[in-house]
């Protein structure tokens, strides 16, 4: 059964009521969560079940291995619900939004770099990167004031969804080298950066990101690094 993904739709929900599915200590299957799993650079989310009686720290969140199901992990030594009880899911907000803000600081850094393949990338609470098939990129400095600059314009970040058939017939929609959005749901997402006559940035994606550029605050170019003859490896941080 698949868990119903409400931060898909809205990731600024901090918690919501949900059922137990099941419960071991590999994870806890709830049949709708706000959690995001790991992946696609992206770290999963971290927060609380509560429940009459008791409650479990969730430590990370990583995908079932059934398709669109989402297993919450338990902290080490905490009590699991029982399959059927009602619960009340609650994200640690503070690093959701850093990864939000971070994660869409990347899709702007990429509107930056146009033409080049991305080989790798990590989002991260304290620091995030990207790495690109690019012998020659652009200075920190002139990477630091572009992302500034699409952030101080404050633009709509939004998605929608387009069938593989449509994904297919643009690829040039997928920057990633090294993994592929995936197919075979009929589905793909993409975000939106800006409008849609002609967005700053437009390519598949599932994670979660802020509404607006403006939200991101200010961001720094922190390194550039060769990681091969052609990879080079781009470092961002936030301000606070």
């Amino acid at each position: 059964m698949p868990t119903e993904l409400l931060f898909r739709d809205n990731a600024y929900l901090r918690d919501c009521t949900a059922t137990v599915l099941a419960a071991t200590p590999e994870g806890v299957l709830l049949d709708r969560t706000i959690f995001y799993p790991q992946g696609g650079g992206q770290p999963g989310d971290a927060g609380t079940l509560r429940w009459a009686g008791g409650e479990m720290a969730i430590a990370n969140s990583i995908k079932g291995a059934e398709p669109d199901t989402v297993l919450h992990l338990p902290a080490e030594g905490a009590a699991l619900p029982a399959p059927g009880t009602p619960v009340t899911a609650e994200l640690d907000w503070p690093r959701r939004h850093r990864h939000m803000r971070m994660h869409t600081a990347l899709h702007l850094l990429c509107s930056l770099i146009p033409g080049a393949g991305v080989t790798g990338g990590q989002v991260g609470a304290d620091r995030s990167r990207l790495d690109f098939d690019l012998p020659n990129p652009p200075t920190k400095e002139a990477l630091t004031e572009g992302l500034n600059a699409l952030v101080a314009a404050d633009q709509p970040v939004g998605h929608h969804w387009i069938t593989d058939a449509e994904l297919d017939a643009n690829p040039a929609m997928v920057r990633t080298l090294s993994v592929q959005p995936p197919r075979g749901a009929g589905q793909v997402r993409l975000v939106q950066v800006g409008a849609a006559e002609a967005p700053t940035d437009l390519q598949p994606c599932g994670g979660t990101h802020v509404a607006r550029t403006g939200e991101i605050g200010r961001v720094e170019v922190t390194k550039l690094e060769n990681k091969g003859k052609q990879n080079r490896r781009v470092y961002v941080v936030l301000g606070e």
